[in-house]
């Protein structure tokens, strides 16, 4: 009698074992309430019983795809999505059944960067979100999902992360990305299609952990940790939050990227120009889907102290790299920088520029600016400079306000407010101290409130004429 009850408790055993194994398992980003990129080959994955045929189908064509897993349970299929739309449902079997619910088809952008891209609608302790109850409440949306990844890291790539797709309600957008959520906003009303926004950020975080090991073969400076280390390691070491954080979703379908750092990387501009545009090309290649769209918000003016080198180096550098690459662009913060708080309060303006970026490039919008004024050509004539501008077809205003943030500089190198007026062509300057002048500068400080605007109100960003040693 002992004998059988072994025998049976075995045999259940097997059979539990066996059931455990074939049951699928699919990775966080795919669940209820997910987005799928439109009109695309979306891939999904997951795990099985090793050799085990998985079938998965989609409610919106009623179609079957067929796929069997390797030697150790891991399958992926793609599968053809429409036009958006939804909300459908897919199913995927291996003899049971898992069904995802409530998926929607749309337009799905991936969120990151540091703190300013990590805080929420809620704002930080003592440093609100202009604007953010009214939004919150009103922020009810069903064609508008989120999912927040938690914050991990690893030396190694991970295969799955923390986090799952959350409904567009009150409670949940009070949790999110404020700066990505007013850009899906904006993306949703406009184009009247789902958004999926996938909000990957960590705070005061360097931009060298967000690019994976193959992206560093151009930057020898940058020292990559032994993968077989024991010892602590912190979210600031090179690859370790691309391989816990950004890893597990490469390879989900997307329309592009969104992304807001570099202040913990201010005292380096010269390696950001490079690693900026490092980062864009890592994760295109990771991804393997082409050069998707990818836009990012510059550096707002902020008063770093007198130990920090000039933040407006680092910003002349994400500008010079928002030319360095195609379709990438840059949303400038001119503006709303607060000279004791690097967390500027009006996230709303910061996600609306990043969404004209989007409607303008990616979507092809005709009408939309997407760009403040960009210097186009400087011209000394005696004392005076004259400089034109780019994305200024309907001239330059300050909405009422002086022009006080241009200097110039003769062959001294020593910079001096100059006096500035708007012209039909652009700006005139001079000052009284430089008789001849060989360089300018605008807006060239640590903080600032940018005042140069086109009239469709985008400012200009931070610039200087000259190329001489940082300070």
């Amino acid at each position: 009698m002992k004998h059988y009850f072994s025998t049976l408790t075995f045999l259940i055993f097997i059979f539990v074992t066996t059931g455990i194994q074939a049951e699928i398992k699919l990775p966080a980003i795919f669940g209820d309430n997910m987005v799928l990129q439109q009109q695309t080959e979306a891939a999904i994955w997951g795990k099985s019983e090793k050799n085990k045929t998985v079938k998965v189908t989609t409610s919106w064509n009623k179609k079957n795809y067929s796929t069997k897993a390797d030697n150790e349970g891991n399958w992926k299929v793609k599968v053809q999505t429409p036009n958006a739309g939804g909300p459908y449902s897919i199913t995927i079997s291996d003899g049971k059944s898992l069904t995802l619910k409530n998926v929607l088809i749309g337009e799905v952008w991936v969120c990151s960067g540091q703190s300013n891209m990590q805080m929420t609608m809620s704002g930080y302790f003592n440093q609100p979100v202009t604007g953010a109850n009214q939004a919150i409440a009103t922020s009810r949306n069903e064609k508008i999902r989120l999912f927040t990844v938690k914050h991990e890291k690893s030396l190694e790539q991970q295969y799955n992360f923390s986090g799952d797709w959350q409904e567009c309600l009150p409670e949940n957008v009070a949790q999110f990305s404020a700066a990505a959520y007013f850009f899906g906003e904006m993306i949703n009303e406009t184009l009247g299609v789902p958004v999926g926004l996938i909000c990957s950020s960590w705070g005061g975080t360097r931009i060298e952990p967000w690019i994976s090991e193959n992206g560093f073969g151009n930057f020898d400076w940058v020292n990559l940790p032994d993968k077989n280390s024991k010892e602590e390691f912190n979210q600031q070491v090179p690859t370790v939050l691309y391989n816990a954080m950004i890893a597990p979703m490469v390879g989900y379908s997307i329309r592009g990227g969104l992304w807001y750092q570099g202040e913990a990387n201010r005292n380096q501009p010269k390696e950001y120009e490079k690693l900026m545009s490092g980062l864009i090309d890592n994760w295109r290649n990771e991804w393997g889907i082409g050069d998707f769209s990818f836009y990012y918000v510059q550096i707002a003016p902020f008063n770093y102290g007198p130990n920090s080198l000039n933040s407006a180096f680092l910003r002349e550098a994400q500008f010079k790299a928002s030319t360095a690459i195609q379709n990438i662009g840059m949303a400038c913060a001119m503006d709303v920088g607060e000279e004791f708080c690097i967390h500027p309060a009006n996230k709303k303006v910061v996600g609306e520029r990043l969404a004209y970026l989007a409607l303008a490039n990616t979507y092809g919008m005709k009408g939309v600016e997407y760009s403040g004024p960009v210097l186009k050509e400087m011209t000394v004539e005696g004392s005076l400079v004259k400089l034109t501008f780019d994305h200024a077809k309907n001239g330059l205003t300050t909405f009422g306000k002086e022009l006080k943030n241009f200097k110039v500089a003769g062959e001294d190198k020593r910079f001096v407010p100059a006096t500035a007026h708007i012209t039909r062509k652009g700006i005139t300057l001079s000052s009284p101290l430089v008789e001849k002048p060989v360089a300018v500068r605008y807006a060239f400080d640590d903080f600032v409130i940018g005042e140069l605007f086109n009239t469709e109100g985008l400012p200009a960003s931070s610039f200087r004429t000259d190329d001489w040693e940082m300070k």
